[in-house]
């Protein structure tokens, strides 16, 4: 099929092409502009494309069916290339890098790299942070500025530090087909994006230095912030930036003193309120309605995270039962 784009709404799109100058043009406006070289000689690609952009993080799978080489300078954004299938081969300014199922390859922003050898079988998990988004949300989940001297490693091992991060990614995937709500709701997308670069920076960044004694007083801000806007779309970065903290020390802090993570206790905030309007929209609101407006990405489960909860459905209740 040649030249096939659907967009279902901001930033999510599936495509499939098999005109190479098409399938150029198609990677390029989904991630960057390049030199593409055919290795395997073939007249026409088989390219299957589909991204999602969360704003300030794409995330999409890319099989070019056929050999290839790809020259970029990657401006503006950083990627990580993670082969699902098959085998990848780069060259950068520190050497030759092979990455097969298991590792990723990280290129840097605005750093001339070489594809030298995408294989015809690699089949690639790609992500792509924004410089200016993944600078910032650093040095904020870190909790002090890295911003000039963010690090990265040529290659990650999904199977250490990274795993958490690689499930993350793998799970989101797995549900590009149906992205038009994640996009759809400003809510969701932004705290999607979040996640995976925090899970990333903690994953990729050095552990941090002695830890100053945990505080009462910062969680007792990070909790009345959260009951008052629980709404809002709520990162780690975000909470830790509040705390005057690192994401660690925050996760840490909770742990003593709450006993829950900062994550469950805006889950449970949000359960609450969620509760409140099926509760009060009996005929006026659906399921999905209240699940999206308070920031749950898939009605089956908020419904299931519902049900743990209250120990009846969101339908249960809303159908006043």
């Amino acid at each position: 099929m040649t030249g096939v784009s659907d967009t279902y709404a901001r930033g999510v799109s599936a495509t499939e092409i098999g005109d190479w100058d098409a399938a150029s043009r198609a990677v390029a406006d989904a991630y960057f502009p390049h030199e593409l070289t055919d290795l395997s000689g073939t007249d026409r690609p088989k390219l299957s494309l589909t991204t999602v952009d969360l704003g300030g993080v794409t995330l999409g799978r890319l099989h070019w069916g056929a050999d290839i080489a790809i020259a970029c300078d990657y401006p503006g954004a950083y990627e990580v290339n993670i082969p699902v299938t098959g085998r990848l081969e780069s060259r950068g300014s520190h050497g030759e890098t092979v990455s097969v199922p298991g590792q990723a390859t990280v290129f840097r922003a605005d750093t001339p790299s070489v594809i030298t050898r995408w294989s015809a079988t690699c089949s690639v998990l790609g992500v792509k942070f924004d410089r200016e988004h993944l600078e910032r949300e650093a040095d904020r989940i870190l909790g002090s500025p890295v911003r000039s001297k963010l690090e990265l490693p040529d290659q990650l091992d999904l199977t250490g530090p990274a795993s958490e991060w690689h499930g993350l990614v793998r799970a989101l995937s797995e549900q590009l087909d149906g992205a038009l709500e994640v996009v759809s709701n400003p809510v969701v997308g932004a705290q999607l994006a979040g996640a995976v670069t925090a899970a990333f920076v903690l994953a990729v960044a050095p552990q941090d230095g002695p830890a100053a004694p945990p505080r009462p007083g910062m969680i007792r801000r990070v909790l009345d912030a959260l009951h008052d806007d629980p709404g809002r779309a709520w990162t780690a970065a975000d909470m830790a930036e509040l705390a005057g903290t690192s994401v660690r020390r925050l996760q840490e802090a909770f742990s003593q003193f709450v006993g829950r993570s900062p994550s469950a206790c805006l889950l449970d905030i949000r359960l609450d309120r969620a509760h409140d309007d099926l509760v009060a929209g009996a005929g006026a609101v659906t399921v999905a309605d209240v699940a999206y407006r308070w920031g749950f990405s898939h009605p089956g489960r908020f419904a299931a995270a519902f049900k743990r909860r209250y120990g009846t459905t969101p339908a249960e209740v809303l159908r006043g039962r």
